[in-house]
C-alpha cells in the first residue's frame, strides 16, 4: 500500500467514525429535544421523539430546573401506549390514533390519513412579559401543514393556544376537526366543574368525577352560544379544589360561536382535553396556500386553589384582553323596568331629570325607540327598522341627548343589530338578508330571526346602524348590544358552500366590531346576549362589560355572580339594582355594587330615605369603584356553603378593601355566627374595619375604633354581624396609621 492509499483509507475512516458520532450524537440529541413552554409558576412541557412525533411529557407546576423535565417520563410505570400518540401535543386521525382527534383531513386525493411531524420551533418575544412559542408540523407524505402557537403572559401565568393549518396540495383539503389546542394532563384522578344555564339561571354550577370514555361541553345555537353550556370550565387534579387548595385547571375558549370541548379520560389514566371551534356540520374547504387560524383557547394553572386560578385570569384579562380593562366604567339609569316599551318624549325627559337627581353619570335609552311603518311597540314587530320612531320620539334621539347634556349626565342608547322580526321593513326589502331555509317553514325565537353577517352586505348594514348613531348623535356616550336569538334553520343564500356559515357568522362579526372599533375605539359598549349568552374573552376586545343574567334578583344574583367571578373580573359584570325580588333597596345596591353600578328603577316613586341611601351609596361606590374593579379578589364565604355570602377586594397595595357580606339564609336563627377569614393581607400590617353604605337612620355595630393585625384578621378573623336585622353589611377595611 503505498503512501497516498493509506492517507486515504485513513481519511475514510475518520470520516465514517466522525459520520457515526455524529448521526449516534444526532439522535441522542434530537430524542431528547425538549420544549418548555414556561410562565412565572407553570410549565407545559413538550418532547420530540426520535425526531419525529411532538408530544407533551408534562403539564403543571414548573421545575426549578429545565433539565430535569426530560427525567419525567421515566418515572410514569403506566399500561402500554399502543400507538406512541397518546399524550399528542396535536392528535392526528386516520393513521395509528385510536383516540379522540384534534384535527382530522380529507387530502385533495380523497384520502383521510394524517401524520404530524416535528420540523421546526422558535420563540417570538413581544415584551419582558409576553412571548409566543410556534411549533411546525408536516405530514411526512402530503404536504400539509400544522403551527401549534402558544403566547405566554409570564407573570399571569396565562397561556393562550391556538393553530394555524395550511398546505400546498393540488386541491381544496376537506377539514373534519380542527381543534385549537390539544393538552395532556396525569393526575391519580380528574374533577370537572362545568356549567349550564337558560334565561335568567346563567352559570348553574355542576362537579363531578371525570370518568372514562369522553365528556363533551359544546354548543350548536349559531349565536347566544353559552346560553345553555357556558364555554368555560374547571378541571381539578387528585382531588376536588377548593378556594384555597388545590391543583386546578382553567379552561375558555375566546370565540363567541359553536365551540366544543372534548375531555377524554383514556386508558392510562390520563386526561386529553381537545378544545376549538365546534365542527358540527361545519367541514372546511381550505384552498391550497390558504391560511385556516383557529380560535384562542384560553388556560391557566394554579397550585393554590380557585381563588389562585381567578385572580391570575382576572389579572390577566384587566391588563391584555378586555377593553379599556385598566380604565374607566359609567353609572347609569336604565329606562326599562320603568317603562319597557310604554314611553314618549316626556316620560324619558323626567327620567332624564331622575338621573341628575339620582348622582349616577348616565340615562341609557333601552328597546322601543324605533320602527315607524312597524312601530316597536312589543317584541313582535319593528326589529331592523332603526329609524326612531316619530309617535314617541317626534324630535329624534338628538333631542334626547341635548336634553342629558342640560342636565349634566351622558345618553346610552340600546340595540339589536343581528336581528331582524319579520314584521319589519327590513325583512320585506332584503328576505335574502336573513337566516332561514329557503323550504322550509320559519321558526323563531322572541318572534325573531338572525340576519345573515356572512354576507358582506349585511356586514355593511350593521356597522351602518352603529355609525349613523354616533354620526348623528356625536356625543352619544354608550351602546348596549344585545342578541336575543339563536340560529334556527342555518341557511344563507350569500353562501355556495353552507359548511362553513357557523364559522362565517362569527368572523362577519367580528369583522363588523372591529371596523367600529377602529372608527370608535374608546365608546363602551355593554356585550347583552339575553343576559350572559356570548360572553366570552374574544368578544370582551370589543366591548367594556357584559350583562350576566336579565335574572336582577339580588339573590339570585349573589350566586350567579359568585361563578362568573371564577373567570371574569368584576369591572366586567354589570350589575343593576332593579325591582326584582323583595330584598330591601339596600340589599339590592350592596349586591349591584360588585362590579360595574347600575340602576333599573322609577326613581320618582322611591321613599325619601331609600333615595337618600341609593345618593349616599353611590358617592361611597364612586370612593370605591377602583378597588373594586382593580383590586385582588378573594371569596372568603360561600353561598352555597354558609348562610352568609363574603367577597372581599383588596387594592395592589394590601392597605384598602371591601368586603361584602350577605345573608343567604332567611330560615330563622341563621346568622354569621362564626368570624370570616380574611386572605390576601400583609400580617404585619395593622387595620381598620368600618361599616360603610349605612340605611338613613341606622347605627353599625361594628367598633371601628378597634385596630387588627393583618394576621389576627387571617388566622382569627372579624364577624360583619350578619343576621335578619342586617342583612346587608358592606365593610371597608384600611391600613391604620
Amino acid at each position: 500500500m503505498n503512501k497516498q492509499s493509506h492517507k486515504v483509507i485513513k481519511s475514510l475512516k475518520f470520516a465514517f467514525s466522525t459520520a457515526i458520532v455524529s448521526l449516534m450524537f444526532s439522535n441522542i440529541t434530537i430524542a431528547q429535544v425538549i420544549i418548555p413552554i414556561e410562565t412565572e409558576h407553570n410549565a407545559l412541557v413538550l418532547q420530540i421523539e426520535a425526531g419525529k412525533d411532538v408530544n407533551t411529557i408534562y403539564f403543571g407546576k414548573k421545575l426549578n430546573s429545565a433539565k430535569e423535565y426530560k427525567e419525567i417520563s421515566k418515572t410514569y410505570k403506566q399500561t402500554s401506549d399502543y400507538t406512541g400518540q397518546l399524550n399528542s401535543a396535536y392528535t392526528p386521525s386516520g393513521s395509528r390514533n385510536l383516540v379522540e382527534p384534534a384535527i382530522s383531513v380529507i387530502h385533495s386525493d380523497g384520502n383521510n390519513s394524517l401524520n404530524l411531524e416535528y420540523r421546526s420551533h422558535g420563540t417570538q418575544k413581544i415584551d419582558d412579559n409576553v412571548s409566543i412559542i410556534s411549533v411546525v408540523l408536516k405530514d411526512p407524505v402530503y404536504d400539509f401543514y400544522v403551527k401549534l402557537n402558544y403566547k405566554l403572559y409570564f407573570k399571569e401565568d396565562v397561556v393562550e393556544q391556538w393553530t394555524e393549518i395550511d398546505h400546498h396540495e393540488k386541491g381544496d383539503v376537506v377539514l373534519q376537526k380542527f381543534a385549537s389546542a390539544n393538552l395532556h394532563l396525569k393526575a391519580e384522578n380528574f374533577w370537572l366543574r362545568q356549567y349550564h344555564g337558560d334565561w335568567a339561571k346563567e352559570m348553574q354550577p355542576e362537579e363531578s368525577k371525570i370518568t372514562h370514555g369522553i365528556k363533551t361541553l359544546d354548543s350548536k345555537l349559531g349565536t347566544r352560544a353559552n346560553l345553555f353550556q357556558p364555554s368555560v370550565f374547571m378541571v381539578s387534579l387528585d382531588q376536588p379544589a377548593t378556594e384555597n387548595q388545590g391543583n386546578v385547571l382553567y379552561g375558555a375558549m375566546e370565540w363567541s360561536g359553536n365551540f366544543r370541548v372534548d375531555l377524554e379520560l383514556d386508558y392510562q389514566d390520563n386526561l386529553r382535553i381537545i378544545a376549538g371551534m365546534n365542527n358540527y356540520v361545519s367541514p372546511y374547504k381550505l384552498k391550497p396556500n390558504e391560511t385556516f387560524v383557529t380560535p384562542k383557547f384560553l388556560y391557566t394553572f394554579s397550585d393554590q386553589g380557585k381563588g389562585g386560578a381567578s385572580r391570575k385570569l382576572q389579572n390577566w384579562a384587566r391588563n391584555y384582553q378586555m377593553l379599556n380593562g385598566k380604565g374607566d366604567r359609567l353609572t347609569l339609569l336604565n329606562n326599562w323596568e320603568a317603562t319597557y316599551f310604554d314611553f314618549n318624549e316626556q316620560k324619558l325627559a323626567d327620567l332624564l331629570k331622575d338621573t341628575k337627581k339620582l348622582g349616577v353619570d348616565m340615562f341609557l335609552l333601552d328597546d322601543g325607540w324605533f320602527g315607524n311603518k312597524y312601530p316597536r311597540n312589543d317584541d313582535h314587530a319593528g326589529l331592523g327598522d332603526w329609524q326612531e320612531n316619530k309617535s314617541k320620539l317626534p324630535n329624534g334621539i338628538s333631542s334626547l341627548v341635548k336634553e342629558a347634556q342640560n342636565n349634566n349626565v351622558k345618553f346610552g342608547i340600546w340595540i339589536e343589530p343581528e336581528m331582524v322580526n319579520p314584521k319589519s321593513e327590513l325583512y320585506e326589502k332584503h328576505p335574502d338578508w336573513v337566516v332561514k331555509q329557503p323550504k322550509r317553514d320559519e321558526y323563531y325565537f322572541r318572534n325573531q330571526l338572525v340576519l345573515d353577517l356572512s354576507n358582506p352586505e349585511v356586514q355593511n348594514f350593521v356597522y351602518g346602524i352603529v355609525d349613523k348613531l354616533f354620526t348623528d348623535n356625536p356625543t352619544l356616550a354608550y351602546i348596549k348590544w344585545d342578541c336575543n336569538a339563536v340560529i334556527y334553520n342555518a341557511y344563507s343564500s350569500h353562501l355556495k358552500d353552507q359548511s362553513s356559515f357557523y364559522i362565517d357568522y362569527v368572523k362577519g362579526l367580528y369583522s363588523v366590531l372591529e371596523r367600529i372599533r377602529a372608527k370608535y375605539p374608546k365608546v363602551p359598549m355593554m356585550l347583552c346576549s339575553g343576559g350572559g349568552g356570548r360572553v366570552d374573552y374574544a368578544a370582551l376586545k370589543y366591548f367594556t362589560e357584559f350583562w350576566p343574567s336579565d335574572n336582577t334578583d339580588p339573590m339570585e344574583r349573589i350566586f350567579i355572580q359568585w361563578e362568573y367571578s371564577y373567570f371574569y373580573p368584576a369591572i366586567s359584570s354589570s350589575n343593576h339594582v332593579t325591582d326584582w325580588g323583595k330584598q330591601p333597596i339596600k340589599f339590592r345596591t350592596d349586591v349591584a355594587m360588585m362590579g360595574k353600578l347600575g340602576f333599573d328603577i322609577v326613581v320618582s316613586k322611591l321613599p325619601e330615605n331609600d333615595l337618600r341611601y341609593c345618593q349616599e351609596a353611590i358617592k361611597s361606590y364612586n370612593e370605591n369603584k377602583t378597588i373594586i374593579w382593580q383590586g385582588d379578589q378573594y371569596r372568603l364565604s360561600n353561598p352555597r356553603e354558609s348562610s352568609v355570602a363574603s367577597m372581599f377586594y383588596l387594592d395592589l397595595a394590601k392597605s384598602s378593601g371591601i368586603i361584602f357580606n350577605y345573608l343567604v339564609n332567611n330560615r330563622y336563627g341563621e346568622n354569621s355566627k362564626f368570624p370570616i377569614k380574611l386572605q390576601g393581607l400583609d400580617s404585619a400590617k395593622k387595620y381598620k374595619l368600618k361599616e360603610i353604605n349605612l340605611y338613613p337612620g341606622t347605627k353599625s355595630s361594628i367598633d371601628e375604633s378597634k385596630i387588627y393585625s393583618g394576621d389576627f384578621l387571617m388566622k382569627i378573623g372579624f364577624n360583619p354581624d350578619v343576621n335578619s336585622g342586617r342583612t346587608s353589611v358592606v365593610i371597608k377595611l384600611t391600613e391604620a396609621q
